[in-house]
């Protein structure tokens, strides 16, 4: 029998609000030095690229989780509100910021409701579309509340070559730069989510969805629909993502030889 949508998103809730307050240590990929260096840079040129004139920037931190992206747009001037479909991630985000600055609203997994139009001068999701059932409709709804003027950020999904898996250079770097992981035998619920994977192959550890050869985002319909909507591409970059198992000497040899993620920014036209 088929998941329906509102399955998939009671799954998410139920998976978030569990992990919230381990998040950051499990997602080595994401809390390293080297990629929160070229989030801050890629954030701060979607920033210069916002031509609404309002001082601060009004953001939109779409799936906020445990305050990544939040916490960059604070340290860049803006105003946040911080969104999530989780309750326990809200309350955490909550408490590690300002509450003369940042604000929090819950989603409800589906749309963005109860967020006026043209409410934002930038709209910005990290690593949240491949957990979203309806992600193009997640899009058309960033692009519904960003202002005129205003940019549209998507960050961290993997890139078509990704999945493609043809690159012979993506393919060595792969084999030569991950050190042995011995934490995960460390962790009881690997074992339980493999033997979950033996009935359900798609099942994931935290819910994803988008993650598959024949199920993953797909940027060129991400770009149409913005096209639709009367934006403009300002950043279309493919980077290589450094995870906490990579060996730092070998990836920085292969930065600029092999990639693997994209981010995009679509400035609203007035």
């Amino acid at each position: 029998m088929q998941t329906t949508d509102q399955e998939l998103i009671a799954r998410n809730i139920e998976v978030h609000d569990k992990v919230a307050r381990k998040y950051d240590t499990h997602h080595g990929e994401i809390f390293n030095p080297i990629e929160q260096e070229r989030l801050a840079a890629s954030l701060s040129s979607a920033l210069d690229a916002v031509t609404t004139g309002n001082k601060p920037l009004k953001a939109l931190d779409f799936g906020c989780g445990s305050g990544n992206l939040s916490r960059h747009l604070l340290a860049l001037g803006c105003d946040v509100v911080a969104a999530d479909v989780s309750k326990h991630f809200l309350e955490l985000v909550s408490g590690r910021f300002p509450a003369d600055r940042l604000s929090t609203l819950l989603m409800n997994g589906a749309d963005l409701s109860n967020v006026e139009d043209d409410s934002f001068d930038i709209v910005a999701t990290y690593s949240v579309l491949h957990h979203v059932p309806d992600y193009l409709g997640a899009v058309r709804e960033m692009a519904r509340v960003c202002r005129p003027g205003g940019v549209v950020y998507l960050d961290h999904e993997q890139n078509e070559g990704y999945w493609a898996g043809n690159d012979p250079v993506y393919g060595r770097f792969k084999s030569e730069v991950e050190k042995f992981d011995w934490k995960k035998f460390l962790k009881p619920s690997n074992y339980v989510h493999k033997v979950r994977r033996i009935f359900d192959p798609k099942h994931t550890n935290e819910g994803d969805i988008h993650v598959w050869p024949d199920d993953h985002i797909e940027w060129p319909k991400i770009k149409a629909i913005m096209e639709e909507r009367g934006f403009d591409a300002v950043i279309e970059e493919d980077y290589l993502l450094f995870r906490e198992i990579y060996r730092p000497e070998v990836f920085l040899n292969y930065v600029g030889r092999c990639t693997d993620m994209r981010v995009m920014a679509f400035r609203k036209r007035p």
